[in-house]
């Protein structure tokens, strides 16, 4: 797989980050548009680069501040045929399904991890969709709210602040969570209570849902499951697998044990909501600690693959780029 970078950088910065690119294992094209950037001024550099030696080169233009100076983007091409993208990808080092791009994992869990009017409609949507399942016994229902609900998207932006220790990412996310569960459970406690006098329910209604049994009963099972969903979860979301993440979002009961909790309170089943909010616990650090050792592993098998692969020299690039700019810059 291929990844295109455009660099806007400053017209002084533009030869070291030429050397930079034009050195980095995997680099199919580099291409120089001189005095192309307007705002701000200077040149617009392009790179075809395998996916599995991007983030590489991207801490490299860390290195030499591009971000603070300029910009750098990066996009997927949907085809590139070319006999130099070819062997790029076959000098770059690993695969590149296996190729992480942290910055872009940063920014992807970042969006996901504010707390939006469309984060707490969907969450509150699922937990009442949840508790309809509850009281009626229907499964369906229960599987529907798994799906609905957007709570992967701040816990994976949590196990990522965690990892790369981005403190304002996990106050986001936990803000998120903190928020939003409670608001979904007092709005379908609401609802619960009003719903008794209608008669839309009977008092009875938890002694004969047998089919969700599983929500308050936790046990060893519900942090294994929840770990691995957390764990599949990841993986989907760095290796762009969309359809692994909703079978992980089918696998959880997070907004089910959450609409539990609220289903049970009004009926006075105290024990009850005492295990679904177990199980909700449960579910939160399972999928949190599982995420957050898949960024661990990733992260340590990169940096041998880097190491292992890179050739004599290549390390120094970055620097001597970096005291090249500075000395332009003294003068």
């Amino acid at each position: 797989m291929i990844v295109q970078l455009r660099v806007c950088v400053p017209g002084e910065l533009s030869d070291a980050v030429l050397d930079c690119c034009s050195g980095q294992t995997g680099a199919a094209e580099v291409a120089v548009h001189k005095g192309a950037s307007v705002v701000p001024p200077g040149d617009v550099i392009t790179v075809q680069i395998a996916r599995e030696s991007a983030e590489e080169l991207i801490e490299r233009l860390h290195a030499l501040k591009v971000p603070d100076l300029g910009s750098i983007s990066i996009s997927s091409p949907d085809v590139v045929l070319s006999k130099r993208a070819d062997d790029a990808e076959k000098a770059a080092p690993g695969e590149s399904a296996d190729a992480v791009i942290w910055d872009e994992v940063s920014r992807q869990t970042g969006e996901d991890s504010k707390l939006t009017w469309s984060f707490l409609a969907f969450l509150v949507i699922a937990t009442q969709l949840a508790a309809i399942g509850i009281v009626t016994d229907s499964t369906i229902a229960i599987v529907g709210a798994m799906v609905v609900g957007p709570e992967f998207g701040p816990l994976a932006a949590l196990a990522v602040g965690l990892v790369e220790r981005k403190w304002r990412l996990v106050r986001a996310s936990l803000l998120a969570l903190a928020v939003g569960f409670p608001l979904a459970m007092l709005v379908t406690a609401i609802a619960a209570w009003l719903s008794v006098p209608l008669g839309l329910f009977p008092d009875d209604t938890l002694e004969r849902g047998s089919a969700v049994e599983f929500i308050y009963h936790p046990g060893p099972y519900s942090l294994i499951v929840a770990a691995l969903a957390g764990g599949a979860g990841m993986l989907s979301m760095i290796t762009h697998r969309s359809s692994a993440l909703v079978g992980v979002f089918i696998s959880v009961t997070t907004v089910p044990a959450a609409g539990y909790v609220a289903v049970a309170l009004v009926l006075g089943e105290y024990s009850k909501a005492a295990g679904s909010a177990m199980q909700l616990a449960l579910n939160l650090v399972g999928i949190v600690s599982a995420a957050a050792a898949v960024l661990l592993f990733y992260r340590l098998v990169g940096k041998r693959v880097s190491l292992a692969r890179r050739p004599s020299g290549s390390g120094r690039r970055a620097d001597m780029g970096r005291r090249s700019f500075a000395n332009r810059r003294a003068r």
